[in-house]
């Protein structure tokens, strides 16, 4: 099945196969939301290139907090007639907060789709990896 850079991104796919899931655990499991495999389980593409490659990601996920305080500014002003600076502050944190680990991942995602250098094959060649860890 072939999936679309969109949808590999989406549903948080290994970008070289498109199958692989990056992530070992669903974003809604809190405890264990951030655990990356090191290796695609499909195809075997290294997903980090280089050590702290993925603190690039944070300025991604900078980006999408941003969007978010803004959208609920947006928000807050049009269909709640300008309340106070302490709602402004209270929803944004509040969203910011229920929505760290989609935040987290997503950013991880997008960061390594656009910047890791990692070329997507229709049939993937089978890289050799090491041993999970």
């Amino acid at each position: 099945m072939k999936r679309s850079q969109l949808q590999g991104m989406l549903l948080a796919k290994c970008p070289h196969c498109r199958h692989g899931n990056m992530f070992k655990y669903p974003f809604w499991k809190l405890k264990k939301f951030d655990q990356m495999y090191t290796f695609c389980p499909h195809c075997g593409q290294r997903y980090e290139s280089e050590p702290g490659f993925f603190i690039g990601a944070t300025y991604v996920s900078y980006a999408l907090s941003v969007g978010i305080v803004l959208a609920t500014a947006i928000v807050l002003y049009n269909f709640f007639g300008d309340p106070s600076a302490f709602a402004y502050i209270g929803v944004s944190i509040g969203l910011m907060l229920a929505l760290m680990p989609f935040n987290f991942r997503i950013s991880r995602v997008i960061y390594i789709y656009l910047f890791s250098g990692i070329e997507y094959e229709e049939k993937p060649r089978i890289i050799p990896r090491e041993k999970e860890v």
